[in-house]
């Protein structure tokens, strides 16, 4: 069955089929083809991308990676937005309106629903999968499965 999420033409399984197949163990290309190829194959989404820990900041702080969408924030606290709440309880936060979520740092005026979800090696957090989207409650509980399994294969190159 085909989410509101993937385009009409693919289904979860067959995305996340040739997400496998895009996978090279090289980390930055990885990434990149990633958050790219997600871009191609979703509605209703602004910006897709990654934002990565810098294992040298004195504070934990996620800095921006590979997207796709406008320019974005560059850098953000774990003690701010949406990322930084994923970041710091390591786990998936999904927000149907984001001016009703705290501390929310608006990159993208446009963008009015939110999911992010935490990328974790070891119980350490390594950076986070961002998603947003222009129509308020966007995302549902499958495509926030969705994500999470496109960021275990990730992970698992």
């Amino acid at each position: 069955m085909l989410s509101r999420s993937a385009s009409d033409e693919y289904s979860f399984e067959e995305i996340l089929q040739e997400l496998k197949g895009l996978m090279t163990g090289r980390w930055l290309t990885d990434l990149a083809n990633t958050a790219a190829f997600l871009n191609s194959r979703f509605k209703d989404i602004n910006w897709i991308g990654f934002y990565l820990v810098d294992v040298n900041d004195s504070e934990p702080t996620l800095w921006l990676g590979p997207f796709q969408g406008l320019p974005a924030c560059t850098m953000i606290s774990f003690s701010k937005g949406v990322c930084g709440a994923a970041a710091t309880q390591k786990k998936t936060v999904r927000v149907a309106d984001v001016d009703q979520f705290p501390g929310h740092i608006v990159c993208d005026a446009k963008s009015r629903s939110e999911v992010a979800v935490p990328m974790i090696i070891d119980d350490k957090i390594i950076g986070v999968l961002d998603v947003d989207s222009e129509i308020p409650d966007r995302f549902s509980e499958s495509d926030q499965a969705f994500f999470e399994e496109a960021i275990e294969i990730l992970l698992a190159r």
